[in-house]
Order: structure tokens, then sequence, then C-alpha cells
């Protein structure tokens, strides 16, 4: 009980987001069965937003599974720092509710005051928000289905609306952030304009591409930074 409190202002913050993607994936054509399974089994919101994009080009579904694997590359350092905080516990447990760990969730679980997290507060937390994203998906769907044809058409565009929502807020007074994007859009338009790579690689390259190259450079500033006070 303590977890789904705990949890609460995440459900609420999914319900918008949510329900976008539904009526989105119903733009896209997908099936009320399709968009609620992807968010049954790939939870992850920008990664099934990005899917959109991709799955309307007509990418391949390997190329599809890939980005959405470097997109979420993340949650690896997410769950192993949570794993230091939570009640020991047998794998296969932590296995299930680990599945549930998004950045909200893991904001809410990382920050609690306590160094050993029930397991049952980890479920009660990722429970509540997983089940808002999936059931305002669906909702999502079906509320599209009853738009008209020409406001669903219209839709689309809140697609890229809602990537450029994320990314702005995210460059204010960050320098590292502004490089990837810059660098990642160069790479992508490139491969883009000369047609040398097909949608779903060209994503995939620039995404990789772009973060390597980024860090090399800092990487290489802190060293000469101790260099320099040593």
């Amino acid at each position: 009980m303590q977890g789904l409190k705990a949890g609460i202002s995440i459900a609420i913050g999914y319900f918008p987001v949510a329900i976008t993607f539904g009526l989105l994936a119903k733009t896209t054509r997908l099936s009320i069965l399709e968009a609620t399974a992807m968010s049954i089994f790939v939870y992850a919101g920008a990664s099934q937003y990005m899917s959109l994009t991709l799955i309307s080009k007509g990418v391949d579904p390997i190329l599809i599974v890939l980005n959405t694997f470097v997109v979420n590359i993340r949650h690896f350092l997410m769950t192993a720092a949570l794993n230091e905080k939570m009640q020991s516990e047998k794998k296969w447990v932590k296995g299930i509710y680990a599945f549930g760990i998004t950045d909200e969730s893991f904001s809410v679980l990382a920050t609690q005051k306590e160094d050993n997290i029930r397991t049952p507060f980890a479920f009660g937390v990722a429970l509540i928000a997983y089940s808002s994203w999936v059931v305002f998906t669906a909702v999502g769907h079906l509320i599209g289905a009853n738009l008209p044809a020409f406001l669903q058409a219209a839709m689309s565009i809140a697609l890229y609306a809602m990537f450029v929502g994320l990314l702005v807020p995210s460059m204010r007074n960050n320098r590292k952030v502004v490089m990837l994007a810059l660098l990642a859009a160069i790479i992508n338009g490139f491969f883009y304009w000369t047609g040398l790579l097909s949608t779903g690689w060209a994503i995939l390259v620039a995404t990789l591409g772009s973060s390597i190259f980024v860090e090399m450079i800092y990487t290489n500033k802190k060293g000469r930074t101790k260099d320099a006070l040593s």
C-alpha cells in the first residue's frame, strides 16, 4: 500500500502521455490489441514513440528492436544502482519488479531515505505506474477511434512535437546534450539525404555515433583538467 501511494504521482503523470501514445498508435494504424500489447511488453515511453515513427516508415522489425535496445541501455545502469538499495531477494523476484523500473519509478525508489527498500514497496510503485500506462494506452486508442479522419491524420504531428518537448528542456544550460542532439541530427541527416542507410540504421548509427564521440570529447577534457590541476 505504501508503494501504491508513492507511485500515484507517476500514474497521474502517465495519464496524458499514455493517452497521447494510444491516439498516435491509432493514427499509425496499429490495432488496439497491438498498441496495448506494446505498452504491456515494451513499457518504455520514449522507445514506444520512436517505434511508431519507424513502424509508419516500414522499417525492418529487427532494426526497431535494436533501436529500442540502444535507447533503453540506461535501464541497465539504473537497475544496477538501485540493486544496492533494495532488500535482499531471489533473482527471479528482482527480475519481475525490475521490468517495472522506468525513469520515474527509479526516481521514486532511489530517493527513499532507507537503505534497505522492501520488495513489496517496489512492487507497489511499479504496479500502479505500469497499470496506468497500459490502461490509458487503450483509452487513448479508443478515443482516437472516435475522432474524425482529418483529426486522426493531424495527430501525427503531435509525435514530433512530443520529441521536441522532451528534448528542448534537457538542452537548457547543458552543452553536452546540445552537442549530442546536434551531432546526432547531422549524422542522421547525412544518411537521410545521401540514402546510404535506411531510416532504422541511420537512427541507430546516429545515436551510437554521437554518444560515443561526445563522451570521448568529455573524457579527454576531464583528463586534461586533472593533468593541469596536478
